[in-house]
């Protein structure tokens, strides 16, 4: 499995309750947070639900 850095770009505030617990999910919370995981097909659906949040680095 290929590994991926997760970076939240963006604020949660004003947006849906699913993407908010999605965030939380991935371990994030705050804007330039960064968190490391591999790339399994629920990972990729998280991000898939938050990519207008998040930048995705593969590593």
């Amino acid at each position: 499995m290929e590994k991926v850095r997760i970076t939240q770009v963006r604020s949660i505030i004003k947006t849906k309750e699913n993407q908010k617990l999605t965030i939380k999910a991935l371990g994030l919370g705050r804007p330039n947070y960064s968190v490391e995981h591999q790339l399994t097909p629920q990972i990729a659906g998280m991000i898939n639900t938050v990519k207008h949040l998040v930048k995705v680095e593969k590593l």
